[in-house]
């Protein structure tokens, strides 16, 4: 002790005074004069000083020494922090500790909030490299701190490193009519997207063409919008968030107010001037782009995109999400220097998309099509093959020719490329891209200055993707009429654990699968609100596996009988390949570590 600094030697007297239960309250802050003296502060971050920091008083105790009034407002100790006394011995009108509880020592007492802070720091792992010194001396009294700690640690609810809470599906808001009971209230026949999605508890009709989108689809979009982002940000993308509501004027620039029809929400507002809910953000960002003057040759290429709700005013609308008044759409918006150049960008994007499609695993075809009220000379779609789609398609065979009917004259019956009879079917369109020239940028003169300090139009094109509708298209395209598919990685949870029936002769076999859920989770955390733990016992395995098929689990793990051998073997259900392992803990942790979400 004698070659150590006195803040030490009153850390390393703390220690022995404490009990457990002290040293589990331990109050989270305290000077932070002796972090200095042990010079642990230079590798660790303001927040790990704050919450590790130590007050050490003459009498052995810890204490709240760190007074919030004397903190920042960030919750970090101020700049110039003040040491405390230690020349004196101050007797505390009354004790910092909440009195010590009594218990049975059967099992540890919960902790109070207020020792929290401090449990999840010493379960914090230490910085690493440790200095030498008194700062290792500081860290090894830390470790001894957490194993004084350790029986607490568990019963505390600590934020940082603690068991995290499972997700129970009791718990989930996600009303279940998986009977199918009630279909007047729902669905439309025909459509099976529309009714699994409402008898799984996705989505919830509101207004005719519109939707509550309920926490798993919701958890899906986020999921499939983080894909559409990496895609996006790959080719130079650069996000952007614009107004749903754009002024009439704009629109009468362009001539989209009068030539889009009564598909236009209209609407003015008490001053009676004119707006209409975006279909499309045409208008809205050329406008953008050219009130930024002094664009340079230099920062072209310019991608913008963004993801928010779009509305159009179907006539009939139906199916559910796949024609729906408002819905989600990625509208991405390029502005280039040449005809040139933004014919690269547009095989640049159409690419883009065509390896997403890929990534979801969706069949996805690429089809000449017209430009309609957007216009423009070049458009292509991407369509899901399906007997529900509303568009009608022709394909060679060989894949060297497709395009919507729309585009073929009726003469047309044979691939122009290699002569074969073209086949017909029928596709669920879910993106759509234009190649613009200067049709926009003409009208609201977005221009970029060259090299030689000229100015002229970008050349324009957009592209769209249906989110929501991709949604509805996969599980159209992928499910079973009674049962959920998704693509894997959008899929809303991708684990469901079925524990045994409560009071069966399996019941045993909970406490081992719960623990493999706390260790799943433990192991991958990015993971943890994907796996959800089916704890409704008083109904059979049997009947909840029925459950978990249909709402489209990717993986199912079940604890059967043969979780009572010895090892545990537990069933796991692969329902994309529709296989049925048996496997260990190990075996089943390891198989679960491969799950991929974005």
């Amino acid at each position: 002790m004698k070659d150590n600094s006195p803040a030490l030697n009153r850390l390393v007297k703390t220690f022995h005074l404490l009990s457990k239960q002290e040293v589990a309250m331990g109050i989270s802050t305290v000077a932070p004069g002796i972090l200095q003296d042990l010079q642990l502060s230079r590798c660790m971050s303001p927040q790990q000083r704050f919450h590790c920091s130590l007050d050490c008083a003459p009498g052995g105790r810890l204490r709240r020494a760190a007074r919030r009034r004397s903190l920042g407002t960030g919750g970090c100790p101020p700049s110039s922090p003040q040491r405390p006394a230690a020349s004196t011995r101050q007797t505390a009108p009354s004790s910092p500790f909440p009195p010590r509880p009594r218990h049975d020592g059967a099992s540890p007492p919960a902790l109070p909030a207020s020792g929290r802070h401090f449990v999840g720091c010493a379960r914090r792992p230490l910085p690493a490299p440790l200095p030498s010194g008194p700062a290792a001396a500081m860290s090894g009294g830390l470790r001894g701190w957490r194993a004084a700690a350790g029986p607490l640690l568990q019963a505390s609810g600590a934020p940082h490193g603690a068991r995290r809470r499972r997700l129970l599906l009791s718990e989930l808001f996600q009303p279940l009519n998986l009977q199918g009971e009630g279909s007047e209230a729902g669905w439309e026949a025909g459509s099976r997207s529309h009714r699994l999605m409402v008898q799984g508890g996705l989505i919830h009709p509101g207004s005719t063409g519109c939707y509550c989108y309920l926490p798993p689809a919701v958890r899906a979009m986020d999921k499939l919008v983080r894909l559409i982002d990496e895609a996006m940000e790959a080719v130079g993308g650069q996000k952007v968030n614009m107004p749903c509501l754009s002024s009439a004027e704009l629109w009468r620039a362009s001539g989209r107010w009068e030539n889009m029809g009564p598909e236009l929400f209209r609407l003015a507002d008490r001053h009676g001037k004119e707006y209409c809910l975006g279909p499309t953000h045409e208008e809205a960002v050329t406008e953008l782009v050219a009130a930024q003057s002094g664009l340079s040759y230099k920062q072209l290429p310019l991608r913008l995109y963004q993801v928010t709700r779009k509305f159009r005013d179907e006539p009939k609308p139906r199916f559910g999400l796949l024609r729906s008044r408002e819905f989600y759409m990625k509208d991405m918006y390029t502005f280039d220097a040449s005809e040139e150049a933004a014919r690269r960008t547009y095989e640049l994007l159409c690419g883009a998309y065509r390896r997403l499609f890929e990534r979801l695993g969706l069949p996805c075809v690429q089809v000449q099509a017209a430009t309609g009220s957007i216009g423009g000379t070049t458009s292509h779609e991407f369509q899901l093959p399906a007997d529900i789609g509303e568009d009608r398609l022709v394909l060679c065979p060989h894949g060297h020719f497709a395009a919507n009917v729309e585009m073929v004259s009726e003469e047309q019956a044979a691939c122009p490329t290699c002569g074969e009879k073209l086949a017909q079917t029928r596709g669920i369109e879910v993106g759509h891209t234009f190649y613009l020239g200067t049709k926009y940028s003409a009208v609201y003169n977005a221009v970029y200055y060259s090299p030689d300090n000229k100015p002229h139009l970008a050349e324009m094109g957009c592209y769209g993707l249906g989110v929501t509708r991709i949604l509805a298209a996969s599980i159209e395209v992928l499910s079973t009429e009674d049962s959920i598919r998704w693509p894997s990685l959008i899929a809303p949870y991708q684990v469901c654990f079925i524990p045994p029936k409560k009071g069966s002769k399996e019941e045993q076999g909970a406490a081992l699968l719960e623990g493999i859920y706390d260790d799943f989770v433990e192991a991958h955390p990015h993971l943890t609100g994907d796996a959800v733990l089916d704890d409704r016992t008083q109904m059979t395995i049997g009947k909840r596996l029925k459950d978990a098929k249909k709402l489209g689990y990717p993986y199912v793990v079940i604890a059967g009988k043969r979780a009572c051998e010895d090892p545990p073997v537990f069933e796991v259900w692969d329902q994309n390949s529709g296989e049925v392992l048996y496997l260990t803990k190990e075996g089943v942790i390891e198989l679960l570590s491969k799950v991929q979400v974005p």
